[in-house]
């Protein structure tokens, strides 16, 4: 077992400590679910360059499904997936690890590891796909993250519908295991307080503010809808950092933000608006793990000249119940932008 106490690489006295879903973080910075979580190496080097948890790449509920149907050729998919021939197309090797294996890899990474490892769950439907959660648990997983991606096509389902089903799922979920579960959101909820508040009543632990939905682009020659990856970019952060700040003054609970994170000064800024934690991928991919040291230095560096001797004095500073300009997250900051533009 590795030990939890990278350094940044000087000895310094500022407390960049935190709490995320009842874990104690050295720091706030963890890499957040994608491919890199998928190799010991660079897991390793991830935490040797400060990492404080890590989140692991998703479990999909499609491939659960997929499996369950290889083992019994004549089950059924759920009726959700009826009449989705996307889904019916997918086949195992789609995705990088079987559910079992994605277990066993939960067990590798607490054997490497001396940070928190946190699994990922993304799916959309009740079904027998969430009793993985305990098998998560029994791997070994510190705490699990669910992430809701849903696209409502079929103009059936209510925003009503959707909710109440994510909140269902929290509820079964919580309810079967033991460690803390964190609920990973999309920004498209009409409200966003009033949900949040429904999913963490519902047991959530801490939420995540945002998944990133992956957009197709048309290829105007070909008549073809195309998917295109591309990495965050730093403009991104204002949504979340406007939710951010608006939620966490009502709602009390953990929070992270994801999407848009690629400096210092970004990561300070989710904080203040109210984050706990702030999850960082693309510019790790961009620039390698080593780039968290300079994330740490630079967040040190940035405390010290203000004065401060702990991230927990900035925590939520700015958000819309501490900020000396709440209407900036408002209706009224809409208004005063707009009408401030020149042409």
């Amino acid at each position: 077992m590795r030990e939890n106490n990278a350094s940044t690489g000087k000895d310094h006295a500022m407390n960049l400590s935190t709490d995320y879903l009842g874990l104690k973080l050295k720091n706030p910075l963890m890499p957040g679910a994608s491919p890199m979580s998928g190799n010991l190496d660079m897991a390793r080097r991830l935490e040797d360059a400060g990492a404080a948890a890590i989140v692991m790449s998703s479990l999909f509920e499609e491939q659960v499904v997929l499996a369950e149907r290889k083992h019994i050729p004549h089950a059924e998919m759920p009726s959700v997936y009826f009449g989705e021939p996307e889904i019916q197309s997918l086949q195992e090797n789609d995705f990088p690890l079987s559910p079992d294996e994605y277990l066993k890899h939960v067990a590798r990474l607490k054997g490497a590891l001396g940070i928190p490892v946190i699994a990922s769950m993304n799916g959309v439907s009740p079904g027998n796909w969430i009793d993985y959660a305990r098998g998560i648990e029994q791997a070994g997983a510190d705490a699990l993250e669910l992430n809701f991606y849903e696209i409502s096509t079929d103009g059936i389902n209510s925003a009503v519908d959707i909710e109440v089903q994510a909140i269902e799922m929290v509820e079964t979920i919580t309810h079967s295991v033991k460690i803390p579960v964190a609920v990973k959101l999309s920004p498209f909820f009409s409200s966003l307080p009033h949900f949040a508040s429904n999913l963490v009543s519902a047991g959530a632990s801490g939420l995540v503010f945002f998944n990133r939905f992956y957009q197709a682009d048309i290829n105007i020659e070909e008549m073809e809808a195309q998917p295109a990856l591309h990495f965050s970019e730093p403009g991104e952060l204002l949504l979340r950092l406007r939710w951010l700040a608006i939620v966490s003054a009502t709602v009390n609970t953990s929070y992270a933000a994801s999407g848009g994170v690629h400096n210092a000064t970004s990561a300070i800024k989710a904080i203040m608006a109210g984050a706990h934690a702030v999850q960082l991928v693309s510019i790790l991919i961009k620039r390698g793990p080593e780039f968290l040291q300079t994330i740490l230095h630079e967040m040190e560096d940035w405390c010290g000249r203000h004065g401060y001797d702990s991230l927990s004095q900035i925590r939520a500073a700015m958000n819309l119940g501490k900020t000396s300009n709440p209407s900036a997250f408002e209706r009224t900051g809409y208004i005063r932008t707009l009408q401030g533009c020149q042409v």
